[in-house]
């Protein structure tokens, strides 16, 4: 899985990993808005990584947890679902808006395989101070470069160069982002 070749997600392993995974998952998610305390512990069970400082909404949903590999200052909005079956890189100071999807898991092409069980990973990453926009899906073996934007409701299929806003679907890039540009990537749709 790891190795972005074929694997059953029905192995005995994984589906014990997930459903650890859904536990935390759930503690998490049915947290009461004070019990930071319970919320951030859960979270550092839960990932592969996170830093110092990260703030996350329920609900959150993802596969393993293990697979996420955050460095400081993560926001994620409300309704966030990452599929980490292979590695997910999330650099210092991400924002995610509501509902923004990371998908690492995928399937063969081939009709017949696919039915038949095996599925597919490749990682993620997201450079520093990205920010992704709400309801934004990132496809599986992405690159979104530093300081780069991604419009809302886009979705990401090849990489994204640095500091750019980038929208659409398929996500493409608009234009480049030059230093001290305080519009909203809407003002450039």
């Amino acid at each position: 899985m790891l190795a972005g070749q074929l694997y059953l997600a029905s192995d005995p392993e994984l589906v014990a990993e997930r459903l650890q995974a859904r536990r935390l998952l759930h503690r998490f998610n049915l947290s009461a808005p004070d019990e930071s305390a319970l919320r951030e512990a859960t979270l550092r069970e839960l990932f592969g990584r996170i830093g110092p400082s990260f703030s996350i909404e329920p609900p959150f949903y993802c596969d393993y947890g293990y697979n996420i590999l955050a460095d400081d200052g993560l926001y994620m909005n409300f309704g966030c679902v990452v599929l980490d079956v292979c590695p997910v890189h999330i650099g210092a100071g991400v924002m995610f808006g509501p509902y923004v999807q990371v998908y690492a898991a995928h399937h063969p092409l081939d009709a017949r395989l696919r039915c038949s069980g095996p599925e597919l990973g490749s990682p993620v990453w997201i450079e520093d101070r990205v920010w992704v926009g709400g309801g934004a899906k990132i496809c599986p073996g992405v690159r979104i470069g530093r300081d780069s934007v991604i419009g809302a409701g886009s979705v990401v299929t090849r990489d994204i160069p640095p500091g750019v806003v980038a929208a659409g679907n398929p996500c493409r890039v608009l234009r480049d982002i030059p230093a001290g540009d305080l519009r909203s990537p809407e003002e450039l749709l």
